[in-house]
């Protein structure tokens, strides 16, 4: 069995919640798994094992992207300074009309290479033809939960569909593949088709990845037209009796927290995404005292610009001490604790990923410490959180393979990705409101 041996990191892992650094250390890899951790030098490998020199470097679980859209890369930069309501009908479903499988594909390609650039393994990505991803992500060595985004008017055919792809790809690509239902949200869709996805879910033995509550005028629609927020909605509909990850969950009412924390949840959140559309961020003070699980996403970069997970756990370090008015609010070892185990327990792989321990996948990335913006080197913790950039990503592993080294890609052909996305470009961005995919309601 392939083995690989990482020589002289300094190393990220979680005890009892909190996070430690341990200097001048050796992870053995055999297969996808973690074999064992030691001093460096104190473990016993065979000559032939691959070695990976780490001097300097921290080594910290693969980054986990609980939410996001990762082809919608192709639409970066086009929908700026716009409503929510625009944005939607005026801008990004125009624009996805356009979409072909191939752009799709690359689209993919073009998000996935820059998560690996920024240390991101893991993805829950929500979009549409998922097959073509599927393929993406198994070129690519990444991990990902893949749903296929369904709208109501499409109807249960298309639910169906998508049911076939989910035993297409469940648990293909050596394992690195898991895939749900992705019914897009509750003001998208009815309660009957909710009720009907859910029965499907609980069918397949499978649980389901969909957007709630993201702005108060959601919120508002569904109380004026069923008579209850969009998180008892889901309730009602049988949606919360599969596991689920609910995107953004921003505006949940009192009586959503105890229905949240009731069920087999998890909540991504994405506060650049908030802030740039000047909507609230997710009440995470709330979630972590309730213990209902929230973890980190990019959402797609159409809507922040970014696929910077890095960036993603500084806001929500920032926001949360800004809107407490107390800078002692979420301490740096709770950020880490959610950005890695809050994300992998969202991700439903908590057992698997989110900390570097022995019997672990390999999920790893090995960020450079020497950087001028790091300097002094002091506390990597604090620097990690506070002043490490996304280019500080030099290595990255997923299921125990190699996917960049020395900031190369590997696995991932960058030029070739570079024009196969900017050729699509001037197609791609034509706006005709009457082919929108869907409607975002008023």
């Amino acid at each position: 069995m392939n083995k690989k041996l990482i020589t002289n990191c300094d190393l990220l892992s979680f005890t009892n919640g909190k996070a430690e650094v341990f200097t001048g250390q050796d992870i053995l890899i055999e297969g996808d798994r973690i074999q064992a951790i030691g001093d460096t030098g104190s473990l016993k490998v065979e000559p032939d094992v691959e070695n990976i020199p780490a001097d300097g470097l921290l080594a910290v679980p693969g980054f986990i992207n609980t939410h996001a859209h990762t082809p919608m890369v192709l639409f970066r930069n086009l929908a700026e300074d716009v409503t929510p309501t625009a944005w939607f009908n005026d801008y990004i479903w125009p624009m996805e009309s356009n979409l072909t499988e191939e752009d799709v594909y690359w689209g993919m390609q073009l998000g996935m290479a820059e998560m690996i650039e920024n240390g991101i393994t893991s993805v829950a990505d929500h979009y549409f033809y998922v097959d073509t991803i599927a393929r993406a992500v198994e070129d690519s060595g990444m991990r990902a939960n893949l749903v296929w985004a369904v709208f109501g008017h499409e109807g249960e055919e298309k639910v169906d569909q998508t049911v076939e792809f989910i035993h297409r790809w469940q648990g293909k690509a050596d394992g690195r593949i898991t895939t749900w239902l992705g019914p897009h949200a509750p003001y998208t869709t009815s309660p009957e088709f909710l009720a009907m996805c859910a029965r499907k879910a609980a069918e397949n033995n499978v649980g389901i990845h969909i957007h709630v509550s993201e702005t108060q005028p959601q919120v508002d629609l569904s109380l004026k037209e069923y008579g209850m927020t969009p998180v008892k909605q889901l309730k009602e509909t049988g949606v919360l009796d599969v596991p689920t990850i609910l995107g953004h969950c921003v505006y949940p009412q009192d009586d959503d927290f105890e229905i949240l924390a009731a069920a087999d949840t998890g909540v991504a959140i994405a506060p650049r995404t908030y802030m740039k559309h000047a909507t609230a961020v997710t009440p995470i003070d709330r979630y972590w005292e309730l213990g209902i699980p929230f973890g980190l996403a990019t959402d797609g970069a159409a809507s922040n610009n970014t696929m910077d997970i890095m960036e993603q756990m500084r806001l929500m370090a920032l926001y949360s001490k800004y809107k407490s008015g107390d800078p002692t609010q979420m301490p740096i070892s709770q950020v880490l604790d959610i950005a890695f185990r809050g994300s992998a327990k969202v991700f439903r792989q908590a057992d698997k990923i989110g900390d570097l321990k022995p019997g672990l996948l390999a999920d790893i990335a090995l960020l450079r410490q020497d950087g001028l913006h790091n300097l002094p080197k002091s506390d990597p913790l604090a620097a990690l959180v506070y002043s490490m950039r996304a280019t500080d990503v030099d290595t990255v592993l997923c299921n125990g393979k190699v996917l960049m080294q020395g900031r190369k890609l590997l696995t991932l052909d960058k030029e070739r990705i570079r024009k196969e996305v900017q050729s699509r470009l001037h197609r791609l961005s034509q706006r005709v409101p009457s082919a929108r995919i869907a409607y975002y309601p008023t």
